[in-house]
């Protein structure tokens, strides 16, 4: 189909089409001349991807990234699941000790090897914050979040898609960017009922 037709298709306007190919988005279609291109369903299929992030507020960096795990996607979907976060897990100069991280996720069944570096350090950055702020979580708090997340964790695992790699890594990208506002919401609001109903407040 010719790039009209792509437009059509998709709903994504030709300027906007050939903005994402310029920022290596989207791949090239098939020359049929040199001012021409066919392309096909794979890349109506990567524009629903890409609108879909950019409406989920996914940076074009992070975006790009997450089309070079589509366009060589690892064997395992293990690795493609790790891939996905690495790609929206925003990229930091720091180095951090990841001591106190492995071990606060060892109570999530974790071994090395199992997780992107990236999500690692993400973790050890929010327990520096923590103590720098001279703010201790307590045991038993921090071990009911480890058996929340998990729980969590299992049950959206089980439900990532096997169909493509590229349904996976939009599952996973789309469940990162859109769900995780709403667990930070939720726990809010979770935490204003556990209140109302200790406390005995009737309303805030």
């Amino acid at each position: 189909m010719k790039i009209s037709e792509l437009s059509a298709r998709s709903g994504v306007a030709v300027p906007t089409i050939k903005y994402y190919l310029r920022e290596r988005l989207l791949p090239e279609g098939e020359r049929s001349a040199p001012t021409q291109a066919s392309y096909d369903d794979a890349h109506v299929q990567r524009l629903g991807v890409i609108r879909a992030l950019i409406a989920a507020g996914v940076s074009i960096a992070e975006i790009r990234r997450v089309v070079a795990t589509l366009d060589s996607p690892p064997e395992s979907a293990h690795e493609l699941l790790g891939a996905a976060h690495a790609a929206i897990t925003p990229t930091e100069d720091d180095t951090p000790d990841l001591t106190a991280a492995e071990e606060l996720v060892a109570g999530l069944g974790w071994k090395p090897g199992m997780t992107d570096p990236a999500v690692l350090r993400a973790v050890a950055r929010a327990l520096n914050g923590l103590s720098s702020a001279g703010f201790e979580v307590p045991r038993d708090v921090m071990a009911t979040y480890l058996a929340s997340v998990r729980a969590i964790a299992d049950a959206e695992i089980a439900g990532v898609p096997s169909s493509s790699p590229e349904v996976a890594v939009q599952y996973v990208v789309l469940g990162s960017a859109l769900v995780e506002p709403l667990l930070l919401a939720l726990r809010r609001v979770a935490q204003q009922v556990a209140s109302a109903e200790r406390f005995g407040a009737e309303g805030l």
